[in-house]
């Protein structure tokens, strides 16, 4: 059979050293923030009041603070949200005190301290035990999904792909983590949702490239394992390109054009998308080949029917 190669093949896996070492290094920075710094729980997570008000003019968000302190709110976060006049104040559970009555003592409090016009947007609550509970089913919800990947791509190829597979993806949630405990962005379920929409975009990226290489380890009788996959990653360049040129122009939009409340959702996907992109090419696939994937690995046995080696004698 002819050797299926482009005239021009990427030799990917020619760096797959550095790219590990690179890995490795933002591994380590995004395990060292996560320890340190941990990660900036919304509401939904941690339980408590959320409160949005609307300033007259821009808001001194160390004035607000120091007020909230001295009325008693130890603790308060507060954060802009969206512009320098939309503030948000988040408060710990206040056991007696109901989230409307609430509200409305913190917006008397800010109207006589600032001496400005304000304006109640919104009033949150959720429970301590409601944030707990949703903690603990958004961890169990993405090691449920990985290792469902893992179970499904050691079926459907081979368990040096489920494992490279798997790794990769622990690599992308590790990663974005990594990225809202350094910047100190709100973690909330709706980034919940687009870590689990990263691993689905990275799974998809990874299964069409390790079907390529399952496919050309088949095809190509001459080629060894790393020039076997360097073609297989060359062949599925241009359909990797589209796919995420166009899904990051519709993320581009909403991180610019979308508001406050997509803002760390878009931020999510578009790092998940860039950093899915390049763990689907190193990181899988150059596990895979320190694994020592083969063509033995890949090619289906053929069974011998009993009696088929056998002359057929007519009567």
């Amino acid at each position: 059979m002819q050797l299926l190669k482009l005239k021009e093949t990427i030799e990917f896996m020619r760096f797959r050293k550095v790219a590990v070492i690179f890995s490795a290094l933002l591994m380590i920075a995004a395990f060292a923030s996560l320890a340190i710094n941990k990660l900036n729980f919304g509401l939904d997570f941690t339980g408590g009041t959320l409160i949005e008000v609307g300033f007259e003019k821009a808001a001194d968000l160390n004035q607000i603070r120091e007020i909230m302190e001295g009325a008693g709110y130890e603790g308060a976060v507060v954060q802009h949200y969206g512009s320098s006049r939309d503030v948000v104040i988040r408060l710990a559970v206040q056991d007696d005190v109901k989230a409307e009555m609430l509200g409305n003592q913190v917006l008397a409090l800010l109207k006589e301290g600032t001496n400005q016009t304000l304006e109640m947007r919104r009033i949150e609550f959720v429970g301590s035990s409601v944030g707990d509970e949703l903690t603990e089913q958004g961890g169990l919800a993405m090691l449920t999904a990985l290792i469902c990947i893992l179970i499904y791509v050691a079926f459907r190829f081979e368990w040096r792909f489920a494992l490279g597979s798997v790794l990769a993806l622990f690599h992308d949630v590790v990663l974005t983590l990594g990225l809202f405990s350094i910047l100190g962005l709100e973690f909330d379920l709706t980034i919940l949702a687009a870590i689990l929409a990263v691993i689905g975009y990275s799974l998809n990226d990874t299964i069409v490239v390790s079907d390529r290489i399952r496919e050309n380890f088949r095809k190509i009788r001459d080629g060894g394992p790393e020039e076997v996959i360097n073609i297989s990653l060359t062949q599925t360049l241009s359909r990797t390109f589209i796919t995420s040129i166009t899904t990051l122009l519709v993320l581009a939009a909403l991180f610019f054009q979308g508001g406050a409340l997509i803002h760390g959702f878009a931020t999510a996907l578009l790092f998940g998308v860039f950093i899915g992109t390049y763990s689907s090419i190193y990181v899988a696939s150059s596990i895979a080949l320190a694994l020592g994937i083969s063509k033995e690995d890949l090619i289906p046995e053929v069974i011998e029917k009993e009696g088929a080696d056998q002359d057929v004698i007519l009567p």
